[in-house]
Protein backbone atom coordinates (compact mmCIF):
# COMPACT_ATOMS: atom_id res chain seq x y z
CA UNK A 1 0.00 0.00 0.00
CA UNK A 2 1.33 3.44 -0.94
CA UNK A 3 1.71 5.94 1.88
CA UNK A 4 -0.62 8.93 1.51
CA UNK A 5 1.36 12.13 1.87
CA UNK A 6 -1.80 14.06 2.78
CA UNK A 7 -2.58 11.57 5.56
CA UNK A 8 1.02 11.66 6.73
CA UNK A 9 1.02 15.47 6.87
CA UNK A 10 -2.23 15.42 8.84
CA UNK A 11 -0.84 12.89 11.33
CA UNK A 12 2.37 14.90 11.73
CA UNK A 13 0.22 17.98 12.43
CA UNK A 14 -1.73 16.08 15.08
CA UNK A 15 1.48 14.92 16.72
CA UNK A 16 2.95 18.43 16.64
CA UNK A 17 -0.22 19.75 18.31
CA UNK A 18 0.22 17.13 21.04
CA UNK A 19 3.82 18.21 21.49
CA UNK A 20 2.71 21.85 21.68
CA UNK A 21 0.35 21.00 24.54
CA UNK A 22 3.14 19.20 26.39
CA UNK A 23 5.76 21.90 25.74
CA UNK A 24 3.98 25.27 25.50
CA UNK A 25 7.08 27.16 26.63
CA UNK A 26 8.91 25.92 23.53
CA UNK A 27 6.02 26.76 21.20
CA UNK A 28 5.77 30.23 22.73
CA UNK A 29 9.20 31.06 21.32
CA UNK A 30 9.17 28.79 18.26
CA UNK A 31 6.01 30.13 16.59
CA UNK A 32 7.03 33.82 16.70
CA UNK A 33 10.45 32.88 15.33
CA UNK A 34 8.89 31.09 12.36
CA UNK A 35 6.56 34.03 11.69
CA UNK A 36 9.51 36.43 11.71
CA UNK A 37 11.79 34.26 9.59
CA UNK A 38 9.28 33.52 6.82
CA UNK A 39 7.63 36.92 6.44
CA UNK A 40 8.28 39.10 3.40
CA UNK A 41 11.45 41.15 3.71
CA UNK A 42 14.22 41.89 1.27
CA UNK A 43 13.70 38.23 0.33
CA UNK A 44 10.05 37.50 -0.35
CA UNK A 45 8.29 34.75 1.64
CA UNK A 46 7.87 32.62 -1.48
CA UNK A 47 11.61 32.42 -2.02
CA UNK A 48 12.26 31.74 1.64
CA UNK A 49 9.84 28.81 1.44
CA UNK A 50 11.51 27.51 -1.71
CA UNK A 51 14.87 27.68 0.08
CA UNK A 52 13.28 25.76 2.94
CA UNK A 53 12.05 23.10 0.49
CA UNK A 54 15.65 22.62 -0.68
CA UNK A 55 16.90 22.39 2.89
CA UNK A 56 14.19 19.90 3.83
CA UNK A 57 14.95 17.71 0.81
CA UNK A 58 18.70 17.70 1.41
CA UNK A 59 18.23 17.03 5.11
CA UNK A 60 15.61 14.33 4.49
CA UNK A 61 12.98 15.70 6.88
CA UNK A 62 9.69 14.28 5.64
CA UNK A 63 7.57 16.58 7.82
CA UNK A 64 9.55 19.58 6.60
CA UNK A 65 9.30 18.49 2.96
CA UNK A 66 5.51 18.31 3.12
CA UNK A 67 5.02 21.43 5.21
CA UNK A 68 7.43 23.61 3.23
CA UNK A 69 6.05 22.43 -0.10
CA UNK A 70 2.55 23.41 0.97
CA UNK A 71 3.75 26.70 2.44
CA UNK A 72 5.65 27.49 -0.77
CA UNK A 73 2.44 26.99 -2.74
CA UNK A 74 0.52 29.14 -0.25
CA UNK A 75 3.16 31.87 -0.66
CA UNK A 76 2.60 31.89 -4.42
CA UNK A 77 5.22 29.46 -5.70
CA UNK A 78 4.31 27.57 -8.84
CA UNK A 79 4.76 23.85 -9.37
CA UNK A 80 7.52 24.70 -11.85
CA UNK A 81 9.35 26.76 -9.22
CA UNK A 82 9.05 23.90 -6.77
CA UNK A 83 10.40 21.47 -9.38
CA UNK A 84 13.39 23.74 -10.06
CA UNK A 85 14.02 23.94 -6.33
CA UNK A 86 13.89 20.15 -6.22
CA UNK A 87 16.59 20.11 -8.91
CA UNK A 88 18.78 22.34 -6.75
CA UNK A 89 18.27 19.92 -3.85
CA UNK A 90 19.27 16.96 -6.02
CA UNK A 91 22.40 18.82 -7.16
CA UNK A 92 23.35 19.37 -3.52
CA UNK A 93 22.09 16.18 -1.91
CA UNK A 94 22.41 13.59 -4.66
CA UNK A 95 20.32 10.45 -4.65
CA UNK A 96 19.23 10.91 -1.02
CA UNK A 97 17.59 14.23 -1.90
CA UNK A 98 16.29 12.64 -5.10
CA UNK A 99 14.51 10.03 -3.03
CA UNK A 100 12.82 12.79 -1.04
CA UNK A 101 11.81 14.56 -4.26
CA UNK A 102 9.52 11.60 -4.93
CA UNK A 103 7.64 12.61 -1.76
CA UNK A 104 7.09 16.08 -3.24
CA UNK A 105 5.81 14.52 -6.46
CA UNK A 106 3.40 12.24 -4.56
CA UNK A 107 2.21 15.16 -2.42
CA UNK A 108 1.60 17.39 -5.45
CA UNK A 109 -0.27 14.55 -7.18
CA UNK A 110 -2.49 14.00 -4.16
CA UNK A 111 -3.19 17.73 -4.03
CA UNK A 112 -4.22 17.63 -7.69
CA UNK A 113 -1.43 20.01 -8.72
CA UNK A 114 0.18 17.57 -11.21
CA UNK A 115 -0.87 14.46 -13.10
Amino acid sequence: MTESQLDLKEKIGENWAAYAKLMPEVIDVYDPLMEEVYKDGDVKAKYKRLMAVVGALVHGCRACVLYQTEEALNAGATVDEIMESCAVAVSLGGSMAGGEVTRVIAFLREMGKID
